[in-house]
């Protein structure tokens, strides 16, 4: 079983992560630009973090065998802060880099005037730089925010094919289906989605559009969930082949889009390194 993780942000995780996922089949993943659990209090901060998502992240998943890309944005909950927005005017040196699959997380998180200001701006960017979009839907009024989502990409005249509306349920998903867009689908321990309930919504709509993601971060959460929803996918009765194409080949073909997707990934060195710095502790013994 081939895995492409669509959305995980291994900035949180470990190298024990990065070696499980390896062992479970993950060859390449997509780390958004998120929040990262206490407020930022200066752009500076946000050029440190997205320097690590093009750089030494992509150093460490490559001495695991993993492809590394990210996504490039400001955040749907720091929209809100004054400290933050500045960094809008920041994105365009980042988005022009290799590596950078689509714009986001952009969207909702509270469904403040200021996010929607910051969504509509983020969405001409991903039309300037002819990228995807990552669309982040808010926690609370979830179906409300994902319809007023909708209405904003069509006015921001994206095509729908180049939007895909991430954290979705059994509520939600019929609306973002409708509108031609791409369905991403969470696979939590305790929350948003579980394998057990995306099966029965691949056996309900098909396989189309559809990026299934563990979304692992600093919280509760689990990066083998894509191989655990590969897992019930089979014993449902789909086919290795079903399997494959919504783990792997419908990521590839959302992020292919941005024309910057980096598959090969070179034999690892463990004593390679990155700006001076290396994944060893020591020397070997």
């Amino acid at each position: 079983m081939r895995i492409f993780d669509p959305h995980i942000h291994m900035t949180s995780r470990t190298t024990d992560d990065y070696e499980a996922m390896y062992a479970a089949g993950v060859r390449a993943l997509v780390e958004p630009a998120f929040w990262l659990g206490q407020p930022r209090t200066s752009v500076d901060s946000f050029v440190d973090y997205f320097d690590a998502l093009v750089g030494w992240e992509r150093f460490r998943a490559s001495q695991f065998g993993i492809a590394h890309h990210c996504t490039i944005a400001l955040n749907p909950k720091e929209a809100n802060d004054p400290r933050c927005t500045p960094v809008l005017d920041l994105l365009p040196r980042y988005l022009a880099k290799d590596g950078v699959v689509a714009v986001g997380e952009i969207g909702f998180d509270s469904m403040t005037e200021d996010e929607e200001k910051a969504f509509g701006r983020q969405l001409e960017l991903a039309r300037e730089f002819a990228l995807p979009a990552m669309v982040h839907t808010p926690h609370r009024d979830k179906l409300a925010g994902t319809r007023r989502t909708l209405d904003l990409v069509e006015a921001a005249g994206m095509e729908p094919g180049m939007v895909v509306v991430d954290h979705l349920n059994e509520v939600t998903v019929d609306v973002v289906d409708e509108a031609g867009a791409w369905m991403g689908f969470s696979i939590y321990p305790d929350t948003k989605m579980d394998p057990d309930r995306m099966v029965a919504i691949l056996q309900r709509r098909g396989l189309d559009r559809v990026l299934v993601n563990s979304a692992a971060d600093w919280g509760r959460s689990d990066p083998l969930r894509t191989r655990a929803t590969g897992e019930a996918m089979l014993a449902a009765g789909f086919t290795e082949d079903d399997v494959d194409r919504v783990l792997w080949r419908n990521p590839v073909e959302f992020f292919g889009q941005s024309g910057r997707l980096l598959l090969d990934v070179p034999a690892a060195d463990q004593g390679a390194t990155f700006a001076g710095n290396s994944l060893l502790r020591g020397e070997r013994a």
